[in-house]
């Protein structure tokens, strides 16, 4: 009879074990690209303000082929590039038989969505905030389920365009196009 228990007792740790076996943290290259420059895809919609051309000052969505279009110049590729090196782009385009010397800035007015699933009460897409947390981001999706695992969450993130998935704890920040997974607790 105490073999038996022993044994039962031997398989419940054994499974508890197996199921931390899947851990994995995430790579360092995951928490680097948060310190880097943010750079553009699709979903992005950039503020373009041209000094003494209110017609081309406007806000441009980055297209699902990654090009914001500007009048004038027309399409301008925008994807996997910086704020700043966009503007340099377009101020080379408007310098080449447009204006004299464009004046131009270019920021980020809208950023594009992350998407939240799992145990949280509203999976979906949530409109991202610079400064965001996973915490705040489960907030934002209604809370966790009873069944959550509220101590740390896996993301799926894109970083030097390879997707790449590492388990954070819930105080890290997230990123513009990231997905959370909140997983189901084992106990």
């Amino acid at each position: 009879m105490m073999r038996k228990a022993a044994l039962s007792v031997f398989g419940v740790v054994l499974a508890i074990t197996a199921g931390c076996a899947s851990y994995k943290p995430a790579p360092p290259a995951f928490h680097s690209v948060i310190n880097k420059p943010y750079h553009l895809d699709s979903g992005d919609v950039v503020r373009l303000t041209v000094f003494e051309q209110a017609e081309l000052t406007n806000a441009y969505p980055v297209d699902k082929a990654g090009y914001i279009s500007v009048p004038l110049i027309g399409a301008v590729p925008a994807r996997g590039r910086t704020a700043n090196q966009l503007e340099g782009e377009i101020a080379d385009r408007l310098r080449d038989g447009y204006l004299r010397d464009p004046d131009i800035t270019v920021s980020v007015e809208q950023y594009r969505p992350f998407f939240i699933m799992g145990e949280v009460t509203q999976g979906g897409q949530y409109s991202y905030v610079p400064g965001m947390t996973v915490q705040k981001a489960v907030a934002i999706a209604g809370g966790y389920t009873p069944r959550a695992e509220q101590e740390n969450v896996d993301i799926t993130r894109e970083i030097g365009g390879r997707v790449v998935t590492g388990r954070v704890n819930i105080s890290d920040p997230i990123l513009p196009g990231d997905t959370l997974y909140i997983r189901e607790r084992w106990f």
